[in-house]
């Protein structure tokens, strides 16, 4: 019988649309800011991968439910934010090259996840897990698309953190990146437990995850503070005061 754990997954589907609606209604603001479009798909992606595992706790196990779970969350969990840092950080043909790679990737992954036969006597009535593939093998695809997200996504973020870390006017959005590096961590985590048979620690791991993925974003959009942009000109005059007194002040330093 279902645990508390398995309800989890209700909670985090129902945080997942209105987190998935903040980042689309920005695009729909910057729709030349492809990385939003992205991030607004990679959570309404995960959302999907919860609402799964929801469905499968209120009612039980499900063939078609099972495939797209695995689909939505061993493929595509962290794939399209990954695709997201992508186009943030990239020039956009390598995105835009790298976007058809992904995607042709996960169509023959996920066309064999429908073929595959299913394995009843593994089937556990509330419970999803990998192992019910008669087809071992497909659960092969997913650990290469997880690398490409932990690179990407999770690599991303690192590299945006230690790139904010030094002006006090974007410090903020330090601490946003390493939120958000510390969510994408979680649910791979949570992926690896579940490949042991441990399907209750990714439904931990997923809410815990999305909760400080929302809010890294919501520290990122942040406008910086008064008081850090105070501190950063005070010692950008105080910089031009001591090169003025030591005769070396820059061209329009005074302007």
């Amino acid at each position: 019988m279902p645990t508390l754990v398995h309800y989890i997954p209700i909670v985090t589907t129902l945080l997942a649309v209105p987190f998935s609606l903040e980042i689309f209604r920005r695009w729909r603001a910057h729709p030349d800011r492809l990385h939003l479009l992205w991030w607004a798909i990679g959570v309404a992606v995960y959302g999907v991968g919860t609402f799964t595992e929801a469905w499968t706790t209120l009612f039980g196990w499900n063939a078609f439910v099972f495939r797209s779970w695995y689909i939505s969350g061993a493929l595509l969990g962290g794939a399209p934010l990954a695709q997201g840092t992508v186009y943030l950080m990239m020039k956009r043909t390598t995105a835009h090259l790298l976007t058809a790679t992904l995607i042709l990737y996960v169509l023959i992954a996920s066309v064999a996840v429908v073929l595959a036969p299913i394995d009843l006597a593994a089937v556990e009535p509330h419970r999803l897990t990998g192992r019910v593939f008669g087809w071992p093998w497909v659960r092969l695809f997913s650990p290469v698309v997880n690398l490409y997200a932990v690179v990407f996504l999770i690599g991303g973020a690192v590299l945006s953190a230690l790139r904010y870390s030094a002006d006090p006017t974007t410090r903020h959005r330090m601490y946003a990146n390493i939120l958000i590096a510390v969510g994408a961590i979680l649910p791979g985590i949570g992926g690896t437990a579940t490949r042991m048979g441990h399907t209750e620690v990714l439904y931990v791991t997923e809410l815990v995850g999305l909760v400080l993925t929302w809010m890294g974003y919501r520290i990122s959009v942040r406008p910086a503070s008064a008081k850090a942009s105070f501190e950063s000109d005070q010692q950008r005059h105080e910089a031009e005061a001591i090169a003025v007194r030591e005769g070396c002040a820059p061209q329009g330093a005074m302007r």
